[in-house]
């Protein structure tokens, strides 16, 4: 099982590029699920097909003079079989209405049994981002369930991707701080717990799960692209592609009075890709801008073709990845080298809390648990080179 997700600032194609994606894989012969978690479903309009909160066939297989048809509710043991390509747009309210309440009521009832007045208890039970939390949940479920070998996932814009796969560990961190890592809880909260270790594996192996970055040649878009890429890798999710979207056309094809407007937009895309092979953001995969809108599986598949040049859309997966934290002795104590991409300009900000060092880059902030002979030790400088970011911390070495 691969899962792909692809995400970017919004408005730069990444529903189109995540559809044609998908098309690629499916046209390859690879059973494919395209899942829309944006709340601005879009995903239907880009295949020019319906779509709703089931599984249902995309029909690659009629344009060959195959049928097609909607999918039965998972659970009835009757997922779609024949179809190469299929796709959904996940509801996330209905999952909230039809999970997260019956959960909520039993946290209500632990939480007054342990003290809590029933206005604190109705307060700490409303979990923010439990949608997206669910939202994720019906992706591996999808993916673990159905008979597809690859899932490409249509995430929301940057920032609300960040916030859903950062979930996992925030939710389990909550539930620790309320129950404790062994307090008194019930079935129910004990297995969400297990449920949010899960997610956070599955997000984490690079073998499974990687992330697409979709992004346009302005520079606005860039610097957002480079914060995710630190605060993906913070997360120890790993980035397989950086795509650049709707590039102008080649020189060749400029006729007219357009032509000077088109040359200067291009060199100004050409500038800011320069930039980004500057910066250690390379290679990055181009796809031209289209002068009509790229809807249903023929342009798609085009799309796919500039995009991929005949490779398999999931080359690279498997490929070594760089723990994101690694300890070194050093004379005064140790050194952690924590594997991020930094930008120039990026304010970092580090911090001890307890057993953690909470690092905070461009306002992304994570606490990441220090291995146990850190603990005792104390923060005395940090540099970044090119491999990340560099801690030093000094304490007794013979401790822990």
């Amino acid at each position: 099982m691969r899962i792909l997700l692809c995400t970017g600032k919004g408005g730069v194609g990444k529903t189109t590029l995540a559809a044609a994606t998908g098309a690629a894989l499916a046209a390859r012969g690879r059973k494919t699920l395209v899942v829309s978690t944006d709340p601005a479903h879009s995903l239907g309009d880009a295949f020019g097909h319906p779509l709703g909160a089931e599984p249902s066939e995309v029909d690659i297989q009629a344009q060959l003079g195959g049928p097609g048809g909607r999918a039965p509710r998972p659970g009835s043991g009757a997922w779609p079989q024949t179809t190469l390509l299929s796709g959904v747009q996940v509801d996330s309210r209905t999952l909230v209405d039809a999970t997260w309440e019956r959960l909520r009521g039993e946290l209500r009832t632990v939480l007054a049994g342990a003290g809590l007045d029933t206005l604190d208890a109705e307060e700490l039970t409303v979990l923010p981002g439990v949608d997206e939390l669910l939202a994720l949940t019906e992706v591996r479920r999808l993916a673990e369930d159905g008979p597809w070998e690859t899932v490409v996932v249509d995430c929301g814009p940057t920032a609300e991707t960040l916030r859903l796969l950062a979930l996992p560990e925030a939710v389990s961190g909550y539930l620790t701080r309320v129950f404790g890592p062994r307090g008194r809880v019930t079935d129910s909260v004990r297995r969400l717990g297990a449920h949010l270790d899960g997610l956070r594996a599955l997000l984490t192996d690079p073998s499974v799960t990687t992330v697409r970055l979709v992004l346009t040649p302005e520079r606005v878009v860039v610097a957002e692209a480079r914060r995710t890429l630190s605060s993906l890798a913070l997360r120890g999710i790993a980035v397989d592609g950086v795509i650049a979207n709707r590039l102008m056309p080649a020189p060749g094809l400029w006729r007219g009075g357009a032509a000077s407007w088109l040359r200067t937009r291009r060199t100004q895309q050409d500038a800011v890709l320069a930039e980004l092979a500057a910066a250690g953001i390379a290679p990055v995969a181009r796809v031209e801008h289209r002068a009509v809108e790229p809807v249903g599986l023929p342009a798609l598949l085009e799309i796919a073709a500039e995009l991929y040049r005949g490779e398999d859309p999931l080359a690279g997966n498997g490929a070594p990845v760089t723990p994101l934290l690694r300890v070194r002795p050093a004379a005064a104590g140790y050194t952690l080298r924590v594997a991020i991409p930094l930008a120039r300009d990026a304010e970092v900000d580090l911090a001890r809390v307890d057993d953690d060092l909470a690092i905070t880059v461009d306002g992304f902030r994570r606490l990441i648990a220090l291995p146990e002979p850190l603990r005792p030790c104390r923060i005395t400088g940090a540099e970044s080179d090119a491999d990340g970011l560099v801690v030093h911390l000094a304490g007794n070495r013979g401790r822990g």
